[in-house]
């Protein structure tokens, strides 16, 4: 039984934003704080940054190995973001949708908008932008691991990604984790009732 209370078909939840508007935050959260929600664990060609932990935050391959399971049709999506490309695993995806199981995935635009090409019916996208774009700079000065040329071309890029928010199902505006989260909460909640979502199978009611 799905976490609706009625058998129906698992969610992709697509959580998108510019880099420093947090968004890997509410997606950690949100795995923590909304029962029945599931990670998508994405490969990436990128070095680990501190903290992260191979095969739970991404799994980390080489460019080599990435471009193999590409060429076989193996990512459901997959973008080059800077010097560095992500993709998300087609089958374990699949599976979950087909098991009634809600999925989280951490996502750039380029990504999110295969996504919603491939899974019409199964994708919830949600776009997270920060309060402004002065908000936006401290937080990525404030993070302290990049250059001011890195920063520049991140803060170059957010102002284009910001456009696409119209493309989303959902807008958060991440002022306060706390309620950006419990707005996360309502979205999810709210799909998961959605009738549309409900398998041919199922009758209310059935003695």
């Amino acid at each position: 039984m799905t976490p609706s209370g009625a058998p129906r078909r698992g969610i992709i939840f697509i959580l998108s934003a510019p880099s420093g508007a947090g968004k890997t935050t509410i997606s950690r959260a949100a795995l923590n704080a909304i029962g029945g929600l599931e990670a998508s664990v994405s490969l990436t060609t990128r070095a680990p940054r501190s903290g992260e932990v191979d095969g739970l935050d991404y799994r980390f391959v080489n460019e080599e190995e990435f471009n193999r399971r590409r060429e076989a049709g193996e990512f459901a999506e997959w973008a080059q973001v800077f010097d560095a490309c992500y993709g998300t695993p087609r089958a374990a995806l699949e599976r979950a949708v087909a098991a009634g199981r809600d999925i989280l995935l951490d996502i750039d635009i380029q990504g999110a908008r295969q996504i919603k090409r491939s899974y019409p019916r199964d994708a919830v996208s949600i776009f997270v932008l920060p309060p402004s774009f002065a908000e936006l700079e401290g937080r990525l000065r404030r993070r302290g691991t990049e250059n001011e040329e890195a920063i520049a071309r991140r803060l170059r890029r957010a102002r284009e990604e910001a456009r696409a928010y119209s493309e989303y199902d959902y807008l958060i505006i991440n002022a306060a984790i706390e309620q950006s989260l419990a707005q996360l909460k309502a979205v999810v909640e709210a799909e998961r009732l959605r009738v549309a979502r409900l398998r041919e199978e199922f009758a209310p009611w059935k003695s």
